[in-house]
Parts: structure tokens; C-alpha cells; sequence
């Protein structure tokens, strides 16, 4: 498409516990940026979701039309949330132009490479992973956690923990460094006393979630049951590799495996190695790129190109993202 001379293109990604959105010129100059809390509509709900992601695309576009959005939301993995997520911004004045919303997992596909055969794997407070291949196939899951068969990032490495420490308490499993430490970073008293008050609503679950560090942590350390949770994850990581690989026809391919989110982000030597090898088994060729651009790079990137604009504007808005 050409590029509409007037107005701004904004790229919004959004995860479980923060949300960026940029607005940039059509000629790739950056002139607003913004961050709030996290805009998922399955921890935060669709109203408030919408809410808040309205709330930061007025403030980085001020009174300039916009007329191109392009949202990119974790929790948006099903053709139906998507179209929900579609209707509810219907009326906002800022999606009045073109629009597109998909999964976040998009916009960190492109902030890590441009390769028309790619494959990309979150992980931060939940999974998830994507492949696309040049023809337009694209391989994407549910995520809708144990029910579809996920596991892994805070939300399952932090309750994971304090199932062990649970049964270190009650005789039922091996003494752990979880233990302590899930206390000291929760401020518990005891095992016990956190169980209840989780189970009677005192504190909410996510704070489980916080441990994960923690887990990392003991697991550099030596601690057993920790170094068992980190390679189930790094295995889990490679589960959707290898999915992706098989059904896109990766497996004898050179392609880029971008690897982002806080968890896969942070250097944990464990992880990354188990990771690393685990992927050399299933594709001997794919190259492990691991994330050091902001996703919300891939998002402004990907709404400036859908508006139409040019190398030159791209690789202006890029310097400047990078920049800030």
C-alpha cells in the first residue's frame, strides 16, 4: 500500500506486566512513547485492557489522527479473542484508520529478525511461541496454560516451587533452598500460613509468580529441585521449537529462533545452554537469537510498514527506538 501522507502510525506491545506503545511520523520519526502496567485481557479482563491501551495511545498521539494502530497483545491467542479485542476499540477515535491486533509474540518476531521463515519464543510470566514461513503458514498454540497444554514462565516456575516447598513442610518431599527463600521473598511466617492464605483469597496466587527469580537463583547454586524446574522449562522452550520445526518444515533450514521475554532475556547459563543444545537436536541449523531489542520496536516497525512506509523511515524509527 502507499503511504498516507498525513497522521501517525502507533505500535502498542503489551504483556502480562507492562505495556509500551510508541506514535512515529510516516517518515519513521519518533514523537511519543509510552509505558503502563500490564494490558493482557487475561490477567486484567477485555474492559480494562482496552481502557488502559486507549489511555496510552491518546497519550503518545495527542490530537494527531492516527491512521494506522498496530496492537500486539499477550492473551490474544485465539481467532475469537482477537476478533473481541477488534470490537471493543471499535469506537476509540485512534482506530478509525487501519488496524491490526494479533498475538505480542508478533511484534517480538520482528524485533528480532526480518527473516520471511522465522520462529519466536516468549517467555516471561507466561509461554508461548510462533512460526512463520515465507508462503504465509503460520504455526501458533492456544496458551491457554495446563489446559492446552502449556507450562513454564512465573506463572508455572513459581507455583511449581511452592509445590515443592509444600511438601518439604510436610514430610512428603526432599528438603529445598525454595523453601526459605520463597518465605523471605513472600515475607511468610511459614509454608503453612501462606497456603492458607492464598486458599482463602488473604493474597492473590500471582504473588507466586515473584519467586521466580528465586528459583533461578538456587538453581545456580546447586539446588536440585531448582536446577529440576530450570531445565523443564529450558525443555518445555524446545517442546515448541521442535513443533514448529516439524510442521513448518524447519528442520534442514537456517532459520532465526528468537528468543525473548524476562525469563529467556536474563542470561540464566542453565537455561540458555539446555536450550541451546535442545535446539541443535531438532534443527542443526537455526541460528538462536536472543532478544536485545524491545519488542515495541517490532510493533513500531510493523505499523510503519503496513502504512506503507520505506527503508529510510524504518530504519529511522529503529535508530530512534533504539536510542530511547
Amino acid at each position: 500500500m502507499g503511504v498516507v501522507s498525513a497522521g501517525l502510525a502507533v505500535g502498542v506491545d503489551g504483556g502480562g506486566s507492562k505495556t509500551d506503545a510508541v506514535a512515529l511520523t510516516l517518515d519513521g520519526t519518533l514523537v511519543g512513547r509510552r509505558r503502563g502496567r500490564g494490558s493482557s485481557p487475561h490477567f486484567e479482563g477485555l474492559a480494562a485492557s482496552v481502557d488502559l491501551i486507549d489511555e496510552l495511545v491518546r497519550g503518545v498521539a495527542g490530537d494527531t489522527p492516527v491512521v494506522q494502530t498496530s496492537l500486539f497483545l499477550s492473551g490474544l491467542d485465539l481467532p475469537v479473542e482477537i476478533d473481541e479485542y477488534r470490537h471493543a476499540i471499535a469506537d476509540r477515535a485512534w482506530a478509525q484508520g487501519d488496524v491490526v491486533v494479533d498475538n505480542d509474540l508478533f511484534a517480538a518476531l520482528r524485533a528480532g529478525t526480518e527473516e520471511p521463515d522465522a520462529v519466536a519464543v516468549i517467555c516471561g510470566s507466561g509461554v508461548n511461541a510462533l512460526g512463520v514461513r515465507a508462503d504465509g503458514e503460520v504455526v501458533r498454540f492456544h496458551s491457554l496454560g495446563a489446559l492446552s497444554g502449556d507450562w513454564g514462565g512465573g506463572s508455572g516456575i513459581g507455583p511449581a516451587a511452592m509445590w515443592h516447598a509444600a511438601r518439604e513442610a510436610d514430610g512428603r518431599g526432599p528438603r529445598t533452598a525454595l523453601t526459605p527463600l520463597i518465605l523471605e521473598r513472600l515475607g511468610a511466617a511459614s509454608i503453612s500460613d501462606l497456603i492458607e492464605d492464598i486458599h482463602f483469597g488473604r493474597r492473590p496466587h500471582s504473588d507466586l509468580y515473584t519467586v521466580t527469580p528465586d528459583v533461578f537463583a538456587a538453581a545456580a547454586h546447586g539446588d536440585a529441585t531448582a536446577v529440576d524446574l530450570v531445565e523443564r522449562q529450558a525443555d518445555e522452550v524446545v517442546a515448541f521449537v521442535r513443533a514448529i520445526v516439524a510442521r513448518l518444515g524447519f528442520a534442514d533450514r537456517a532459520v532465526p529462533v528468537v528468543l525473548g521475554g524476562s525469563i529467556l532475556s536474563a542470561g540464566h547459563a542453565l537455561l540458555d545452554d539446555r536450550i541451546a543444545a535442545g535446539v541443535r537436536e531438532v534443527a542443526p541449523h537455526a541460528r538462536l537469537v536472543r532478544l536485545s531489542t524491545p519488542p515495541i520496536v517490532g510493533a513500531a516497525l510493523a505499523a510503519l510498514a503496513q502504512a506503507g512506509a520505506g527503508p529510510e523511515a524504518l530504519a529511522r524509527a529503529r535508530a530512534a527506538l533504539s536510542e530511547t
